[in-house]
C-alpha cells in the first residue's frame, strides 16, 4: 500500500518541484493538488489522504478544519516561533523548511504513514 498525499501549495513552481520529489518515491502517491486551503479541505474529505503537505501560510486565518485521521505536514520559508505556533495551532505533526525539502520531505511523509503502508 502506498502513502496517499494531497499537496496544498499556492505557488505553482513550488508545487511542481514538490510533485517531482514525490514522484521519485514509489511508496508515495500524489492523489491531489490544491492551490487554496479550501481546496485542500475539500480534497481531504473526498480523497481521504494519509498526509496533507500544506504551505503553512495558506492556513493563516483559516476557519475550516481537516477531516479526522489525516496527518498534516506543514512547509514554510519562515520557520520562526510565529510559524511554529501557527503549525501547532492547526494541528500539524511537523513544520519543514522549504529550503530543506529535497532532504526532509520524503522521510517526514513516511514517518507519518499509517502502520503497514510502508514497504521499506
Amino acid at each position: 500500500m502506498c502513502v496517499k498525499v494531497v499537496l496544498a501549495e499556492d505557488a505553482e513552481p513550488m508545487r511542481k518541484a514538490i510533485r517531482a520529489l514525490l514522484s521519485e518515491h514509489e511508496d508515495i502517491t500524489l492523489v491531489g493538488e490544491a492551490a487554496t486551503f479550501s481546496e485542500a479541505v475539500q480534497m481531504a474529505e473526498e480523497l481521504s489522504p494519509d498526509v496533507i503537505v500544506l504551505d503553512l501560510h495558506m492556513a493563516d486565518g483559516a476557519k475550516q478544519h481537516l477531516p479526522d485521521g489525516t496527518k498534516l505536514l506543514t512547509i514554510s520559508f519562515a520557520n520562526d516561533d510565529e510559524a511554529a505556533a501557527l503549525a501547532c495551532r492547526i494541528g500539524a505533526a511537523n513544520l519543514l523548511d522549504k529550503m530543506e525539502l529535497a532532504n526532509e520531505l520524503i522521510p517526514a511523509i513516511l514517518e507519518l504513514a499509517p502502520t503497514g503502508s510502508r514497504f521499506s
